[in-house]
């Protein structure tokens, strides 16, 4: 069985990376998402800001007579290894791990291979192994924390991959495009992509505007939300400061 997902085009996903995790959380709550932020992970490399389809990996409570205590007594049994078998470049994986914070989802071995594979970023509801080999890899992450365990040593044992599950609060579909950055990670369903692109670029695209007026010493009133009556100004600014858009 391919266990594969079918990832959006690279332009929507950039247009989406640019508009930012608050832009797009914005958006989604005026078009009915109410919460698409995936609560309790947040970024361990500031700056980073990333966006990419969600592959999607599923921890249970470990329960010994499915998932004995042998790291490595068979291997292919680890199914996370084989979410990231899935990884092509630009890649997220997401994590249900139920915040758990004693056991290490991944280590720096897994990290390697999956910067190795292109992957553009983690989101986990839980925590790693390994940080300063990690670290290293200046691989963008969103976690809960660190721990010196390996997952099985404690309390859970990965169960499925590139299913639907809840990370954070949050549903999140296998394909569903991840944006993260120092705001936190949200969740874009596919099907509301484009109209989130469309609907957060314009908004994104006065805030520029209104900004700059603001830090003029401009009212709060006229600008920010931009007044009806500061469209003709901002539009006339628009044309003498064209966007450019990848």
């Amino acid at each position: 069985m391919d266990k594969d997902i079918k990832r959006p085009p690279k332009e929507q996903v950039e247009a989406l990376r640019q508009l930012g995790a608050a832009t797009i959380a914005g958006t989604l709550a005026h078009m009915g998402i109410r919460q698409p932020h995936i609560q309790g992970p947040v970024s361990w490399h500031r700056g980073k800001c990333i966006a990419g389809p969600a592959l999607t990996l599923l921890f249970m409570p470990k329960r010994e007579d499915l998932y004995g205590d042998g790291e490595y007594a068979d291997p292919e049994k680890q199914l996370h290894r084989h979410v990231l078998y899935k990884v092509q470049p630009g890649d997220v994986v997401v994590v249900d791990a139920r915040g758990d914070m004693m056991s290490g989802v991944f280590g720096e071995m897994m990290l390697t291979y999956f910067k190795g594979r292109g992957g553009a970023g983690l989101v986990v509801d839980g925590v790693i192994r390994d940080y300063p080999g990690g670290r290293d890899l200046d691989l963008a992450m969103w976690i809960r924390g660190l721990t010196p365990n390996f997952h099985t040593q404690t309390n859970l044992m990965p169960f499925d991959y590139n299913i639907p599950i809840a990370c954070g609060g949050v549903t999140v579909i296998p394909g569903d495009i991840i944006v993260a950055d120092d705001d936190g990670a949200v969740v874009v369903p596919v099907a509301l992509a484009n109209e989130v692109i469309e609907k957060g670029s314009a908004h994104h695209d006065w805030e520029e505007f209104s900004r700059m007026k603001l830090l003029e010493g401009g009212a709060l009133q006229r600008y920010y939300p931009l007044h009806p009556d500061a469209q003709g100004e901002y539009e006339e600014w628009r044309r003498a400061n064209p966007i450019h858009r990848p």
